[in-house]
C-alpha cells in the first residue's frame, strides 16, 4: 500500500524537530492525486494546512512594511478616500525583504510544481490585499489571465493571513478554466471592464458574466480556510467576491502568480500597457520567457 500523502504542520519551531513547510525546510509536498485532479478538473482546489505559522507572520510583516514605504504599484481601490480602504501592491517580492524569504523558501513552488505538472517552476508576480474593517469593497468576477502579458501553463496561490468562512472568501466558477474563452479585464474600484470587447491579435475577448446578479446559475466552489489553509487555482479560472459582508476586521490575502517552463510574454492589449512598461524597461519582449531577473526560477 502507498504511503499516505505528506502534510504540512501549522507550527513547529523546535529546530530539532523541523517539520515540513517550516522556514529551514521548503522541501516539496506530496499532494494526493486526488488534490492534483481537482484542480485540472475544476480549475481550483483547497489545499490543507500547507503554511505554517511563521510563514503567515512573515507575511503579515511584509504588508506592513509595503504600507509603510510602498513600491510604484501600491494601489487604493477604494474611492472615497475617508473610508475604510481596499489596498493592494504588486511585484514587490525584490523591494520587501520578507516577501523575497517566502517566494523563495516557502512550499509555494513545489506545491505549484505538483499541480501543474512541471519540472521546474518560475515566479511571475506577486500580490496582497488588504480590506480595512468596514471596508465594503470587494473583488470583482474576473480572469486573471487576461490582466498581464502573460500566456502558459500557470496557477496562483491565494493564501489568507486570518481564518476565512467561506461566505465571506472567493467563490470559483467550476470548469471555467476549460471554457476556452478570454474576458476582459476588471477594474477592481468600480468592478467595470477596461475596455469594450475586441479582438486582440486573432483574440476575442467577452465581457466576464455577472455572477453576482444570479450566482445560483453558477457551478460556485467555496471553502472555509483555517490558519495555513490555501487555495491554487488555474490562472484561466473565473472567480470574485460574492459576500457583501463587512469585515470587523482587518483582513489580508497573499496571492503568487507561478508557471510552467512554457509561460512567455503575449501582448494582451492596451489594457496592460502600463504592466507592459514594465516588463520592456526590464527588457523583456513579445514572445520571450517568462524567466530571469523579473521572473527568478524557484523550483528546483
Amino acid at each position: 500500500m502507498a504511503p499516505p500523502p505528506v502534510r504540512l504542520a501549522i507550527c513547529g519551531k523546535d529546530p530539532a524537530t523541523t517539520l515540513p513547510g517550516q522556514l529551514s525546510n521548503p522541501r516539496p509536498v506530496l499532494l494526493s492525486e486526488d488534490e492534483k485532479a481537482r484542480f485540472r478538473r475544476d480549475g481550483a482546489v483547497h489545499l490543507k494546512a500547507q503554511f505554517s505559522q511563521e510563514w503567515i507572520e512573515k507575511l503579515r510583516a511584509g504588508i506592513e512594511a509595503d504600507i509603510a514605504h510602498p513600491t510604484a504599484n501600491f494601489a487604493r481601490h477604494t474611492k472615497d478616500p475617508d473610508a475604510p480602504a481596499y489596498l493592494e501592491d504588486f511585484w514587490a517580492w525584490d523591494k520587501v525583504p520578507q516577501f523575497e524569504d517566502f517566494v523563495r523558501h516557502s512550499p509555494c513552488a513545489p506545491l505549484a510544481a505538483e499541480l501543474l505538472g512541471a519540472p521546474s517552476v518560475n515566479l511571475v508576480m506577486d500580490n496582497w490585499f488588504m480590506r480595512e474593517a468596514g471596508s465594503t469593497s470587494r473583488p470583482p468576477f474576473h480572469q486573471d489571465l487576461a490582466y498581464f502579458d502573460f500566456e502558459g501553463t500557470m496557477c496562483v496561490l491565494w493564501l489568507p493571513l486570518e481564518p476565512v468562512t467561506k461566505e465571506n472568501g472567493i467563490a470559483f466558477v467550476r470548469g471555467s478554466h476549460l471554457w476556452d474563452k478570454l474576458f476582459m479585464r476588471v477594474r477592481f474600484a468600480d468592478g467595470h471592464a477596461s475596455h469594450e470587447p475586441q479582438v486582440v491579435a486573432g483574440q476575442t475577448y467577452h465581457p466576464p458574466p455577472d455572477v453576482n446578479a444570479d450566482p445560483e446559475a453558477f457551478d460556485l466552489l467555496q471553502w472555509d480556510l483555517d490558519l495555513g489553509d490555501c487555495i491554487f487555482f488555474d490562472m484561466r479560472t473565473l472567480h470574485g467576491g460574492l459576500s457583501s459582508v463587512t469585515p470587523t476586521e482587518t483582513v489580508r490575502r497573499f496571492t503568487l502568480r507561478m508557471t510552467a517552463p512554457d509561460g512567455m510574454i503575449r501582448y494582451r492589449g492596451d489594457w496592460a500597457k502600463d504592466e507592459r512598461a514594465m516588463f520592456e524597461a526590464a527588457g523583456y519582449g513579445e514572445g520571450d520567457r517568462i524567466d530571469g531577473p523579473m521572473f527568478p526560477q524557484l523550483w528546483p
